[in-house]
């Protein structure tokens, strides 16, 4: 029962409500069947199906917190078996999901087995509470906390037994993604050794512009994005008084700084054939090869927004399974080949 004086002032269908007194109620309020996907999975340091977890806090002052998933190794490697570590930032609009929901822990886990690497998934600031650039900086600063385990300055046992500081990816889902993008471009103005940026795989980013694409306004909607959430999402998250022109959501328009003035490492963009957003990610492609930087591009056919994270579609639709395996298939060719 909200009380009379707390007035509801937005909702984003069945995932948020903001109330007049600034607080957020992020309860699933959609169907029931498919609230577990946003259900939290707690850390296990016991294999479970060839995975580990835990959780880190990897900055004391503000709390941010990582999950390491770490797969397991048939024998005590040497340091020639030290494993890539794919450095992982949650979608959600910048506005809800955490790095404990079941719709990651599904699908990471089964790409640290498929790639054996270890993946390390950030706990980020959510919209509107923390307006970007929040999510960006704490993804940024997890980043910043593997390059101090790499040079000795702290500790967490995993990583320093089986990572290899020279081979990290950063990887995203939809609004992920576009940190994949902002946080290679910052640790490209500083000297991450001995941490090597090795790639960057965004996943189906939401790279928008402030006037509809003409695949938003034709794509047919899905489970995870619609176009209320687009607009409802990104009005909570980027500044207050930007469109969706910002740099954020749209880094090859005006906005933005130069790609070809960035220092970006390989990346491979992953897109669906069906998603909302492809005009406008097909658009970012084609600024990257003009801007002469290495991007690789894999289409999923017939698929919609973030389609692998559904763990629904993926036990009842073989088509859904079948992309998923190339997506994950894809992924680890280019974490072998970088």
């Amino acid at each position: 029962m909200v009380p009379e004086n707390k007035k509801l002032v937005e909702e984003v269908s069945g995932w948020l409500r903001v109330f007049n007194d600034g607080s957020v109620d992020r309860t699933w309020t959609g169907p029931p069947e498919v609230k577990f996907m946003s259900e939290p999975v707690a850390p296990h340091k016991e294999f479970v199906n060839g995975v580990a977890t835990e959780d880190v806090i990897v900055d004391e002052p503000s709390g941010l917190r990582v999950r390491i998933y770490l797969p397991e190794q048939k024998q005590e490697g040497h340091d020639d078996n030290k494993l890539p570590i794919i450095l992982h930032f949650h979608g959600g609009g910048f506005c809800i999901s955490q790095a404990d929901w079941y719709m990651y822990y599904h699908i990471y886990t089964k790409l640290a087995r498929a790639t054996n690497a270890i993946v390390v998934s950030v706990y980020q600031r959510l919209a509107p509470e923390h307006r970007l650039p929040a999510a960006i900086d704490d993804c940024y600063t997890a980043l910043l906390w593997l390059r101090k385990l790499a040079r000795g300055e702290q500790n967490e046992p995993w990583l320093l037994s089986y990572a290899d500081f020279s081979r990290v990816f950063l990887i995203g889902d939809s609004s992920g993604g576009n940190i994949v993008h902002h946080v290679a471009a910052r640790a490209g103005t500083v000297d991450l050794s001995p941490l090597r940026l090795a790639g960057g795989i965004p996943i189906h980013p939401g790279f928008v512009r402030a006037e509809r694409s003409k695949s938003e306004l034709e794509q047919p909607e899905s489970p995870f994005l619609t176009l209320d959430m687009v607009d409802k999402f990104l009005g909570l998250a980027i500044p207050v008084g930007s469109t969706k022109d910002h740099p954020v959501t749209c880094p090859m328009g005006p906005g933005a700084p130069l790609l070809d003035g960035l220092k970006l490492p390989p990346f491979l963009l992953c897109i669906a054939s069906k998603d909302l957003f492809i005009d406008t990610e097909m658009e970012y492609f084609e600024a990257m090869k003009k801007a002469n930087k290495d991007v690789e591009l894999l289409i999923n056919k017939g698929m919609t927004h973030s389609f692998y994270l559904n763990k629904v579609a993926l036990d009842m639709d073989p088509e859904t399974a079948s992309e998923t395996e190339i997506l994950i298939t894809r992924i680890k060719e280019f974490i072998k080949n970088h």
